[in-house]
Formats: structure tokens, sequence, C-alpha cells
């Protein structure tokens, strides 16, 4: 039996802290993986989804999901994700 996610905590950064109208919020029954999780807050804040297509960086629980299983990374009650946008420089 699958356990249900009772609260993932997401910090966002750039312009999604104007689509979502917040720096941080929390989300009860985010979904299994970290797609499903995107799909889920696209639903609640359009335009989220397309703005993560301009390239933005997802940690979970400071891990990049690169290094993991990437969008099929698995998440858990009281995981924390943080997405932000590539720093560039030089």
């Amino acid at each position: 039996m699958n356990k249900v996610i009772n609260m993932i905590h997401i910090r966002v950064y750039a312009m999604l802290i104007d689509i979502v109208g917040s720096r941080s919020i929390e989300i009860e029954g985010g979904g299994k993986t970290v797609r499903e999780l995107i799909e889920l807050l696209d639903s609640r804040y359009p335009g989220f989804k397309k703005e993560l297509e301009k390239g933005f960086l997802i940690l979970l629980n400071g891990i990049n999901i690169l290094h993991l299983k990437g969008l099929d990374t698995e998440i858990k009650d009281g995981d924390t994700i943080v997405i932000f946008p590539p720093v560039g420089g030089g």
C-alpha cells in the first residue's frame, strides 16, 4: 500500500514567486514524484510549468534531482523542494 503524502515544503525563486504568490508554500497530497508535484503546481498556479521550461534547477532536500531520478524522483512526507533559476556569471 502506497503511503499518502501529507505535506511537501516548496521554496521558489525568481518569476515563480509571482506565479505562486509567495516564496514558500506547503502542498498537501503532492503526488509520489517530482513530475506529479509539478503537474499539481501547474494546475493550481497556471503558467508554473511553462516558466520551468525556461530552465530551473530543482533540489530535493538539497540534492539536484538530476543526480537522483530526474522528474521521476520519488518524494515523501516532509520533503523540501527548492526550485530556482540556474546561476550564471563570469
